[in-house]
C-alpha cells in the first residue's frame, strides 16, 4: 500500500510541474517580444541590420556662429556602410566613360583659329560633339579648354568665366620708365568702355567690361615695348586695350603678342597639353593600347 502511495505521489507531481515549466517559457517568451516591439526591431529585418561598432558623440554647437547653429543635424546618415551597385573610381573609370565626360587644356598653337584646333581634336580621339570655352584670335595662342561629348554642356559656364591674358604691347614713342606704365595701367582697372577693333567678326559697338587688375612684367626702353599681366572679365578685348594704353600715355601704342595663361579654373600650369600630346596619345591607345598617356591629357 504504501509503495502505490508513493507512485500515486510521483506521477502527480510530474502531471503539475510539467505545464507550469511550459507557462514560464511562454511568459519569458511574450516578455522578449514585447521588448522587441517597444524597441522598434523586426525579427525579419534583424538580421539585415549591422549596427556601428562605436557611436559618434554628440557635437556642442553652443560656442559656433549664428549661420552654423544646428549645422549637425543637417547631414544624417545611416551607422552601416551601403555599397552602391554603379559606378567606380576616377582611375578605374573605362576609358569609353571617362572620354564621354572629358575636358582638355590645350595650349593652343599660333596660325589656326580656335573652331580649326577643336575640329582637329574632334577627329583624332574620333568625339561626336566637341565645344571650346572662348575664341581665341589665330595670332594668339595660350589656355583653350576643349569640352568633349557630354562635357559639351559646361561650355556656357566656361565661356562667361574670367580670363588672365599676358600681352606684348608696342609703343610708338620713348615712354619713359616701367612706374609711368603701371600708373597708366592702374587707371584702366575696373568697368570701362570698349569697342571692338577694326577686323572682328562681331558688330562694333560700345560695350562695357571690366579689367580686375594690372600689372607691368616688364619694360624694354630701347625697342618701346612692355609686357604686361591681366586679370579681366570675359569678352574683355586686350586689343583695344593696348591702344586706351597708349592714349592714356600720349604717345599712341598698338598690341605686339598676346597669350591666355588661364581660362576659369585652368591655367597654364595645370593639366595643360600640345596637339602633339593629344596625337601621340591616340596613337600609343590605338596601337599599343597604352591608356595613360591618354589619360594624362583627358581631364
Amino acid at each position: 500500500l504504501k509503495y502505490w502511495l508513493r507512485l500515486g505521489r510521483a506521477i502527480c507531481c510530474q502531471g503539475f510541474r510539467a505545464p507550469l515549466c511550459k507557462y514560464s517559457e511562454a511568459a519569458a517568451m511574450a516578455e522578449v517580444a514585447k521588448k522587441k516591439k517597444k524597441e522598434g526591431v523586426d525579427d525579419s529585418k534583424a538580421k539585415l541590420f549591422i549596427q556601428p561598432e562605436e557611436t559618434q558623440k554628440p557635437i556642442d554647437t553652443s560656442s559656433w556662429p549664428l549661420l552654423l547653429k544646428n549645422y549637425s543635424e543637417l547631414l544624417v546618415r545611416t551607422g552601416h556602410y551601403t555599397p552602391l551597385p554603379y559606378g567606380c573610381s576616377p582611375m578605374s573609370r573605362p576609358l569609353d566613360l571617362y572620354l564621354l565626360y572629358g575636358i582638355l587644356n590645350l595650349d593652343k598653337p599660333v596660325n589656326p583659329s580656335s573652331h580649326e584646333v577643336v575640329s582637329w581634336i574632334k577627329r583624332i580621339l574620333k568625339c561626336e560633339k566637341t565645344g571650346h570655352s572662348g575664341t581665341l584670335d589665330p595670332k594668339v595662342s595660350g589656355c583653350l579648354l576643349v569640352c568633349l561629348n557630354r562635357a559639351t554642356r559646361l561650355v556656357k559656364a566656361q565661356q562667361t568665366a574670367g580670363k588672365e591674358y599676358v600681352a606684348v604691347v608696342r609703343f610708338h614713342e620713348d615712354v619713359g620708365s616701367a612706374a609711368k606704365v603701371q600708373q597708366a595701367l592702374d587707371h584702366l582697372t575696373g568697368a570701362l568702355f570698349q569697342r571692338p577693333p577694326v577686323i572682328s567678326a562681331v558688330k562694333r559697338q560700345l560695350r562695357v567690361r571690366t579689367i580686375y587688375e594690372a600689372k607691368v612684367v616688364e619694360y624694354n626702353k630701347k625697342r618701346h615695348m612692355a609686357i604686361f599681366w591681366t586679370s579681366c572679365e570675359a569678352g574683355t578685348y586686350i586689343r583695344t586695350m593696348c591702344v586706351h594704353l597708349g592714349l592714356m600715355l600720349g604717345v599712341g601704342a598698338h598690341m605686339q603678342e598676346l597669350r591666355r595663361v588661364r581660362s576659369g579654373v585652368l591655367d597654364e600650369n595645370r593639366y595643360m597639353s600640345t596637339m602633339h600630346d593629344v596625337l601621340d596619345a591616340q596613337y600609343m591607345y590605338e596601337n599599343l593600347r597604352d591608356e595613360k598617356y591618354l589619360r594624362r591629357t583627358v581631364m
